[in-house]
């Protein structure tokens, strides 16, 4: 008997924040899934080794050196993954930024518009011209945002990433409301505690403060990038074809600790 297809074989997928963390587990795992893979991110080296990694593994895949904060950047990167591969199917929108810790009152203006333009606006703007896209193809296709529980509990010190993620949850919802009858499913995940280079940026050298993340977990761990990954994937996959403007938390259970 032969082997069964790659879920995403024929399929194309563009991966933002694909330099590191999630955004690079989620470029692996389409391109060994079989989709042709456009890695973007702000960090050219970094992004170029995920996509070096793709190509020595036997897959496809192109680098596209993007700032989401700028629109012109988003919508020629559209352009080229559409000219690379010829369409777009799947689209996991995941580059974000943190800022350190401070309380609002304390919060300048100018780090406040960052984070907003980069986690929020950026997602905007991916959506915007991906769903275009997509609807210009003759619609269907899927999107995945990356949001974080911040967005649905108190972090003290976190008000401009926590805002952002809670936009993110509002324009996934109704994003997935505006593009549902033209086949387009758009999702979201809200990973924490993902041992990533944002996380180890939150936390810092101090292994006493992992090791009490770790226990806010019901699992009582920290989670691994392609944890994260393989949501995307089953969200992108017609395995979860009924599933439009939910976010799934990826978080070990932290949402649903006592």
């Amino acid at each position: 008997m032969s082997a069964p297809e790659p879920a995403f074989a024929g399929k194309v997928a563009l991966v933002t924040g694909a330099a590191t963390g999630i955004g690079r587990a989620t470029a692996l795992a389409f391109a060994r899934a079989g989709a042709a893979v456009v890695a973007a991110d702000i960090a050219a080296e970094e992004g170029q080794k995920t996509v070096a990694d793709i190509l020595a593994e036997g897959g496809q895949a192109r680098f596209f050196q993007v700032d989401v904060s700028d629109n012109a950047s988003v919508e020629t990167m559209v352009e080229s993954t559409v000219r690379w591969f010829g369409r777009l199917d799947c689209a996991h929108n995941n580059a974000g930024m943190l800022v350190q810790e401070v309380a609002i009152n304390e919060m300048a203006e100018a780090a406040w518009d960052r984070v907003l333009a980069v986690n929020l606006k950026g997602v905007f703007l991916c959506m915007k011209h991906e769903i275009q896209q997509m609807r210009s193809q003759g619609g269907g296709g899927a999107i995945v945002n990356t949001t974080s529980v911040t967005a649905f509990r108190t972090v003290l010190n976190s008000a401009a990433y926590s805002c952002s993620k809670a936009g993110i949850v509002a324009l996934t919802r109704i994003g997935a409301a505006e593009n549902g009858q033209a086949g387009i499913r758009i999702n979201a995940i809200a990973p924490a505690g993902i041992e990533t280079p944002m996380l180890a940026q939150g936390l810092g050298e101090d292994e006493e403060r992992r090791r009490n993340a770790a226990k806010t977990r019901v699992l009582g761990r920290l989670g691994q990038p392609e944890e994260a990954a393989q949501a995307v994937l089953w969200l992108c996959s017609p395995r979860a074809s009924y599933i439009t403007g939910h976010t799934m938390a990826v978080d070990g259970g932290v949402l649903a600790a006592p």
